[in-house]
């Protein structure tokens, strides 16, 4: 897993910064952008967006690793802040570019709606750890985590909606921005119902007594 979602951060980051780091692309896609649109501000801010979404990425795909857990706490505990810290940035970066949206109002509004979800499943999921309620913590963090995963999941869907059922962009999108969000949400509740006793038992062998 961390070797796909490293290929997955180098691919993303090779595009935005490298490939095209003027989202010719994406903003090509966009029609009827408010009057306070301001390109070279929203692309620093997609900068920091980006580079913050992939720092999430990695380090909480590397808090999901039971060896680590086991062996240091205290890096197991900075990397948890390190995946705080970007998500924070990544809701922050996104609430400044949802108005800008591609799709207008009602993909403005399902991202506002992950901005608020998000930080709050992670902050949920800190306290879960601070109370020593580490499955609950985990589940949490499931549940936070596949929220890395909403850019993959719209570009998949609108990739299918535009070629497979050929739909316009604005609509491919919208749709993809809203089964993105489902499909986090229900492939959470599934890894979180399917690894339950595995999870269970990587926090006993982690010397973890209170589950």
């Amino acid at each position: 897993m961390l070797i796909l979602i490293a290929v997955y951060v180098l691919y993303t980051l090779f595009e935005n910064l490298i490939l095209d780091p003027q989202s010719t692309s994406f903003l090509s896609h966009k029609s009827h952008l408010r009057d306070s649109f301001h390109l070279p501000i929203w692309l620093k801010v997609m900068y920091v967006h980006v580079i913050a979404a992939c720092l999430a990425m990695v380090s909480g795909a590397v808090n999901f690793s039971s060896g680590l857990l086991a062996k240091s706490r205290k890096i197991h505990r900075l990397n948890g802040f390190i995946y705080v810290v970007s998500v924070m940035v990544v809701t922050l970066s996104s609430g400044y570019m949802a108005p800008h949206s591609t799709g207008g109002r009602a993909v403005s509004i399902a991202f506002n709606m992950v901005n608020m979800y998000w930080p709050a499943a992670t902050v949920i999921s800190v306290i879960k750890a601070r109370r020593n309620q580490f499955t609950k913590h985990r589940n949490w963090m499931i549940r936070s985590y596949l929220f890395c995963f909403t850019n993959l999941f719209i570009h998949f869907i609108t990739f299918v909606c535009r070629s497979g059922f050929g739909l316009p962009y604005d609509i491919s999108y919208t749709i993809g921005v809203y089964g993105a969000i489902a499909l986090n949400v229900a492939a959470a509740e599934f890894v979180i119902h399917f690894t339950r006793r595995k999870a269970v038992d990587i926090l006993h062998t982690a010397g973890f007594d209170k589950v």
